[in-house]
């Protein structure tokens, strides 16, 4: 997943008109503008037209971007939240808005939320390549699988506490890797 940054960036080339960053924004974050769109719709067919307005509406506004610290993403995310919005009050007249907030309410994590978690996820689980093998199988089978040290130290034939001091140097690892 591209960093927020990134994302600025391909912004401000498409702002001047760079059909190539376009292309590439189009390709590391329809995903997310797509099931933002799908989610206020609940019609497919009308998501991907939402999602094609999307994209013309950033194609022409890249230039009103402004970098303030926020994410990009939320930049990207309102354009298609409130145009899969209007295409919903243009094709249900009268539509309950409180019927309209109970589907736009958080039921989970939202778009932004798991697109973030997907990133986080395989940034975890490139840390843990970057460790040993057998370090990384016993930070798996300890957090993942629930395994104790002691059954973890059975299966790699090893003292209970050099088990304990491979996990304890591997989270370590992991946490200076995970550090931006």
């Amino acid at each position: 997943m591209a960093q927020p940054k990134d994302i600025e960036d391909l912004i401000s080339r498409v702002a001047l008109g760079d059909r190539a960053a376009f292309s590439s924004l189009y390709d590391q974050t329809s995903a997310k503008l797509f099931g933002v769109a799908l989610r206020v719709l609940n019609n497919r067919a009308n998501a991907e037209d939402v999602l094609q307005e999307t994209y013309m509406k950033i194609w022409r506004y890249a230039d009103r971007y402004m970098s303030n610290g926020m994410s990009p993403m939320t930049w990207l995310i309102t354009i298609a939240r409130n145009t899969a919005i209007d295409r919903l009050r243009a094709t249900r007249e009268g539509a309950d808005v409180e019927a309209l907030a109970d589907r736009l309410e958080a039921r989970g994590p939202t778009p932004e939320q798991s697109a973030i978690a997907a990133g986080e996820a395989a940034r975890i689980v490139a840390c843990l390549d970057q460790l040993e093998t057998d370090k990384s199988q016993a930070v798996r089978g300890a957090y993942l699988q629930g395994l104790s040290y002691a059954e973890l130290a059975e299966r790699f034939n090893v003292p209970l506490n050099t088990m304990r001091t491979w996990l304890r140097r591997s989270l370590i690892s992991l946490k200076e890797c995970m550090q931006p």
